[in-house]
């Protein structure tokens, strides 16, 4: 299994709409993925790793598919209008990383 992640990090004046995302953003992406994505979860940064500091990131998404090849297949037919949603919750460059799912 692999996971995608979105990582929005967090910075001073930026601006990250977490009900948008929640209620919009990630219910579409979910039914343009279809059956190939198994799984969604989303995270929102609330504190970093020491007592008082900023979380690294604002928030987080998630996505988990079986293969690598299942995403891209998924997720290219979409792509342009999944990435055109963005600027409608946030101002932040997102990451993107996918890793294989050990445990």
């Amino acid at each position: 299994m692999i996971k995608v992640s979105v990582f929005y990090p967090a910075r001073e004046n930026v601006r990250f709409d977490m009900d948008y995302y929640c209620k919009s953003h990630i219910p579409m992406v979910q039914q343009k993925l279809g059956a190939a994505c198994k799984s969604i979860a989303v995270e929102q940064g609330v504190a970093g790793g020491g007592p008082g500091t900023p979380p690294t990131y604002a928030a987080m998404g998630h996505l988990y598919f079986d293969s690598v090849e299942q995403f891209q297949s998924a997720f290219a037919p979409h792509a342009s209008t999944i990435m055109a949603d963005i600027p409608n919750y946030t101002d932040i460059q997102p990451v993107i990383q996918i890793s294989e799912v050990k445990m």
